[in-house]
């Protein structure tokens, strides 16, 4: 009996799954690797070369301790790394259609039985915590994204609090990972701190025994020096990027609005406080993931997007080429309509998007006239499909183009 397969078999992002779909990392894992090496290799060195020899300078083996503490947050750095790297960061699934306009109740119908095509908004207002919010489709999930969501087009997935693509963990930070990751990068600057302070202590100790200089006794620890430089430009990197995060945390922000909204020139909806911003990120329950990857897929939902019954529901960017706010790239056909100006580059909150209803009608007839039979049906990964309901319309159309100008030839004649 054949049985259906699982959903991260068929899964529709980039991402790569290990262990039959038990940790999902995003497409770039690879570059997983190097942080592990940028992690492990300084520690072993510093425990073989630095942290064996100082057991024996200090009293009833005390220096055993500096081992055991190297040792320990060396594994609790990686274990907080795959916790960050190998769980879902909150991807909103997919739907198998759009969603229905408000208000909509299927019962529309036009003249000849055809099927009523109704745009969707391509915003929606949305009130949070009494400031208006505004939310967009998304045409390759095809749902409007939640207020701080937005599509990753490296994971090729929306996100429930997006803060960003983190290169060096192969993975999206988001809702459901954004508290290990900014542990993994606060663990790590402490981590660089202990092997500095330690290199030090160490050389120290060859000045104290040997009575020489400074120079003398580093030239004796060539690892040590190694690991001081090391460290002192790395500290620079997980320690700033400590603070950067700290910041957001306490005004409650994520790095993708931070950098695209500004909140410092105008209000942040999200923002309740110092205590209860860290509070949130801290001292609250990590919501469960909405994907169950290792679930058999349903068989009405196995295989390819289909239109719902009643039809007629059409992208907000049907037929235009549209500057994406997502994350990474611009989403859109790789043909735009020449002369056409970006209308969503530098778009915010503030109402500049008011200037898109202006052009829209002028948008709509030149981007159809170039691109009249594309659709935002079957799009995957920005690739464009022609939906069958389309090719059956425009076969129609040419089929009635044809009897009437063979009915004019006849009545010529």
């Amino acid at each position: 009996m054949y049985s259906m397969p699982r959903v991260y078999k068929v899964w529709k992002g980039s991402n790569i799954f290990f262990l039959r779909g038990r940790f999902i990392f995003g497409p770039d894992v690879r570059s997983l690797l190097l942080t592990i090496f940028l992690i492990v290799a300084p520690a072993s060195i510093f425990c073989v070369f630095v942290a064996r020899k100082l057991m024996d300078h200090f009293p009833h083996h005390q220096g055993i301790s500096i081992m055991v503490v190297a040792v320990a947050f060396t594994l609790y750095d990686l274990v907080l790394l795959l916790l960050t790297s190998g769980r879902d960061p909150g991807i909103i699934p997919r739907n198998a259609h759009p969603p229905e306009p408000e208000g909509y109740d299927g019962s529309s119908e036009v003249g000849g039985g055809q099927t009523p095509q109704i745009r969707l908004p391509r915003m929606k207002d949305v009130v949070v915590n009494g400031i208006t919010v505004k939310i967009k489709y998304c045409d390759t999930c095809m749902l409007y994204r939640p207020p701080r969501c937005s599509h990753c087009s490296i994971c090729n997935n929306c996100v429930e609090r997006f803060d960003h693509h983190c290169p060096w963990v192969g993975q999206c930070i988001g809702l459901r990972n954004y508290r290990f990751f900014f542990m993994f990068v606060f663990s790590t600057t402490l981590l660089c701190l202990f092997v500095f302070g330690f290199c030090w202590v160490y050389i120290k100790k060859i000045m104290d025994a040997d009575h020489s200089s400074i120079w003398k006794a580093m030239t004796k620890t060539p690892a040590s020096i190694v690991l001081i430089i090391y460290t002192f430009i790395s500290v620079w990197f997980v320690g700033g990027l400590t603070v950067f995060h700290l910041y957001l945390i306490g005004t409650n922000q994520t790095t993708y609005e931070n950098f695209r909204y500004r909140y410092d020139r105008r209000a942040n909806p999200y923002n309740r406080g110092v205590v209860d911003n860290f509070k949130e990120i801290f001292c609250t329950s990590i919501p469960l993931s909405k994907n169950k990857f290792r679930k058999r897929v349903l068989p009405e939902k196995h295989g390819l997007q289909t239109r719902p019954v009643g039809g007629g529901f059409i992208s907000p960017n049907m037929g235009k080429a549209v500057a994406d706010l997502e994350m990474g790239r611009k989403a859109g056909w790789g043909n735009t309509v020449p002369g056409m100006p970006d209308l969503e580059s530098g778009m915010n909150n503030d109402g500049a998007e008011n200037k898109e209803g202006e052009a829209e009608g002028v948008e709509n007839r030149a981007a159809m006239a170039q691109h009249p039979r594309r659709s935002s049906w079957g799009r995957k990964s920005g690739s464009w499909e022609i939906s069958p309901d389309a090719l059956a319309m425009a076969a129609g159309a040419a089929g009635d183009s044809n009897r009437i100008d063979n009915s004019s030839l006849n009545g010529l004649n």
